[in-house]
């Protein structure tokens, strides 16, 4: 009988073929832009962004002598550090942060004095590292030397960064130590990816020394301010995702197993422990300290819950319990407070300095007014490139687009999580870079990115160098108030674009 399908048929008889190894039948696109190979060049350019952003942050940064804002709290405690090793300030309620980003401005005190040049010197270096270090991210996400001196610039041309670079607080720090953890995770990621891809078979990974490196700049972030535990808890597991699809990439078998055997210790000790083991070693002086605030808690209430575990270690713990009710429960009224929705638009700046009764040689008004305002071009194109942001994730798929999307939600959307806290405007500085990023990326659409046509290629080029240039001259414009530079009244109002700048 005629085999109507021969594919159908049976074989003959034989030998059974050995069985193969693993190996990957077909891989999927990874859509992760290379890096350009003007590796030299790219960081010449950075070089050179980031001296003239420390120059400009530095020219003037004395003036005003006096403290201003939180200025009353960081730098004298600052101080204390220096004298005793620990705040030695009890006498009021306010020590209620973590000791590292004191330590920082202790820095500059040691070296220039305690002064207002002293304390803010290190706050000017680390909005300068943070201007550094957007640039060499923004190149790695966009795959592009261009975008990423774009995307460094525009935040060097912001006004709160610039303020708030300018100035003791905290949060600057945070910022800094932040935005470099996520980029060595970006770096980490892409090294894992390479790692898998040169390997073929599904081994080890070997040592992560980029991923430690985020594990303990997260724990330096955190033990500046609270809030950085968001940005560890919610990269930590993007971390975890990234490793899964590079497995997946290579279609290992089973990636969320491979992962969780060989991604997920590593993890906990490079993204847990080094955290945790960074957080407590900036307590060192309080460690060490006889008198330190609440040390002696312990000690005077030893039939408190766990009396195995060591009484310093206990009496933090307490301290911390009550840091965290002062956190939750601070929601009295203040003048310069603002809401996180109001945060996209610069709806409520926080005036740091406005000194009264100032006259010219003629004696006219002359107004000094320094506004912790972000400069507006800049941050009126937020809410779009938020939603550009959002289409990028859903229609693209964008690898680029994630870690941007994560960082605006760890540092912007959890502070709706308590909106009877009160709240200021420069809490946003740590998820600032990232919705600088989103704008870059909005620009990078914009730009066109790698079309074949060489007219539109320049039309995107000449739009995005325009809007540059327009956020540069606005920040020129507003350069005065952010300063405390001498202005008219008339001049002054003219900088006083909406009523609730006043």
């Amino acid at each position: 009988m005629a085999v109507l399908a021969p594919e159908r048929a049976d074989a003959a008889p034989g030998p059974r073929p050995p069985a193969r190894r693993w190996a990957p039948p077909r891989r999927r696109r990874d859509t992760t832009p290379p890096l350009p190979g003007d590796a030299r060049l790219s960081w010449i350019l950075t070089a050179v962004l980031g001296v003239a952003t420390l120059a400009v942050r530095l020219w003037g940064i004395n003036y005003p002598k006096d403290r201003l804002f939180d200025e009353a709290y960081y730098p004298p405690e600052a101080h204390e550090l220096l004298t005793w090793g620990f705040e030695y300030n009890r006498g009021y309620s306010f020590i209620v942060h973590p000791p590292l980003g004191k330590w920082l401005i202790a820095a500059g005190e040691q070296l220039f004095g305690y002064d207002s040049f002293g304390w803010r010197f290190p706050s000017a270096v680390a909005g300068t590292v943070a201007v550094v270090v957007l640039v060499r991210l923004a190149r790695r996400l966009t795959g592009s030397t261009f975008l990423g001196l774009v995307a460094g610039l525009l935040l060097a041309l912001d006004g709160l960064s610039f303020t708030l670079s300018r100035i003791g607080l905290l949060d600057v720090f945070v910022q800094v130590f932040v935005l470099s953890a996520v980029a060595c995770l970006v770096v980490d990621r892409d090294r894992v990816r390479a790692r898998v891809r040169a390997m073929g078979v599904p081994a080890r990974i070997g040592p992560r020394g980029w991923r430690i490196a985020a594990g303990f700049l997260f724990g330096c972030a955190c033990a500046v301010k609270w809030s950085g535990v968001w940005f560890l808890a919610f990269f930590a597991i993007l971390s975890l995702f990234w490793d899964r699809a590079a497995w997946r990439e290579h279609d290992v078998p089973s990636p969320t197993r491979t992962t969780i055997r060989r991604g997920l210790p590593g993890a906990v000790w490079a993204l847990g422990a080094v955290p945790v083991l960074t957080y407590l070693a900036s307590f060192t002086g309080w460690f060490l300290g006889e008198t330190s605030q609440g040390k002696a808690w312990a000690q005077q209430n030893a039939d408190t819950a766990f009396p195995w575990i060591p009484d310093a270690l206990r009496s933090l713990w307490h301290e911390h319990a009550q840091w965290l009710e002062f956190h939750n429960g601070l929601s009295s009224p203040h003048p310069w407070e603002s809401g996180p929705w109001s945060w996209l638009v610069n709806g409520r700046p926080i005036l740091l300095w406005n000194p009264q009764g100032l006259t010219d040689s003629a004696g006219d008004q002359v107004i000094r007014y320094i506004l912790m305002v972000g400069t507006p071009t800049l941050w009126f194109a937020f809410a779009p490139a938020l939603l550009w942001l959002g289409w990028r994730l859903v229609a693209r798929r964008d690898p680029s687009s994630v870690p941007v999307a994560v960082g605006i939600a760890a540092g912007w959307l959890t502070w709706f999580l308590n909106p009877e806290r009160t709240m200021f405007i420069f809490y946003m500085a740590p998820a600032l870079p990232f919705f600088v990023l989103a704008v870059v990326l909005a620009l990078q659409d914009v730009l066109g990115r790698r079309h074949p046509d060489p007219l539109r290629r320049q039309i995107g080029l000449g739009a995005v160098c325009l809007y540059v240039a327009l956020v540069a001259a606005t920040f020129v414009f507003f350069h005065p108030v952010l300063t405390g530079s001498p202005l008219s009244h008339s001049e002054w109002l003219l900088r006083m674009w909406f009523p609730s700048w006043f």
